[in-house]
């Protein structure tokens, strides 16, 4: 079996880490993209050392020509490209009332509008090797909930891409894949923009109670990608909270709500 050429963004740490080093376990390989060139050389050494191989290049997903060059080196250091995984984002937080444009423009700028560029950077090489694109969302896609209305849109927008794409390019032989996680044990604070700290605080919490690493939400998308499942929901509490909003979608509506409540009364009282 010839070993798959798998691009991912955002490789330099976390999720996107653990994604390459489950790939290069098949002896996948890899060209691996961040803004983090020391994140980059610490993940391909450790791509090496499970059995795969490939190269790194820094690139912002907010530019589509860092995006485009990236896909050249693709083409000429690997030949193609078999799979590729839109990882790279950007956590966020905060009450409508309190985000700012500004604010609203950087999420949906790398969490959305990188996810476009980098489908349709490397469009043209997955439409040769009939290959699989596989976007990272959220749980936040699906389920809204409350003081963090840019990240929501933002993931709901990649949800309704892979959607599109899914039915525009299955005819010409691509496969896509989103996936959807919940809270887990990551580093993506690092990157956190919100009008208040006491929020980042909080997603601190929720990351660090999580049950889920980033090695186990790897392993599961590699096997749903092979099992050619479409929205890939990790958390066993993601699809029990999906399936509701499903068939009951006022009740959630009501608990999201009281959620609300219960912060905005926690926030005046401090």
């Amino acid at each position: 079996m010839t070993a798959q050429r798998v691009m991912i963004t955002g490789a330099g740490s976390g999720l996107g880490r653990e994604m390459a080093l489950r790939w290069a376990k098949e002896g996948a390989q890899l060209a691996l993209s961040d803004v983090n060139d020391a994140g980059l050389a610490e993940t391909l050494s450790m791509v090496k050392a499970a059995g795969g191989s490939g190269f790194t290049r820094r690139c912002d997903v907010r530019d589509y020509s860092q995006l485009s060059a990236l896909a050249e080196a693709c083409e000429a250091q690997l030949g193609g490209i078999d799979v590729i995984i839109n990882n790279a984002g950007v956590a966020s937080g905060g009450f409508f009332t309190q985000l700012s444009l500004d604010d609203w423009d950087w999420q949906l700028s790398i969490n959305l509008m990188g996810v476009v560029k980098g489908c349709k950077a490397f469009l043209p090489m997955l439409l040769k090797s009939r290959g699989k694109i596989i976007n990272i969302a959220s749980m936040a896609a699906l389920m809204q909930g409350p003081a963090m209305s840019n990240y929501n849109v933002a993931k709901a927008g990649v949800v309704a891409l892979s959607e599109s794409l899914l039915i525009e390019l299955k005819p010409m032989g691509v496969d896509v894949h989103v996936v959807c996680p919940s809270f887990f044990q990551t580093n993506l604070l690092d990157s956190f923009r919100g009008p208040t700290p006491a929020m980042k605080g909080e997603v601190a919490k929720l990351l660090a109670g999580s049950p889920i690493s980033a090695e186990d939400i790897a392993n599961y998308v590699y096997e749903q990608v092979a099992n050619g499942e479409f929205m890939i929901l990790p958390h066993e509490q993601g699809r029990m909270a999906w399936q509701l909003k499903r068939q009951q979608p006022e009740a959630l509506y009501k608990e999201m709500t009281t959620m609300t409540e219960k912060m905005l009364s926690k926030a005046t009282s401090q």
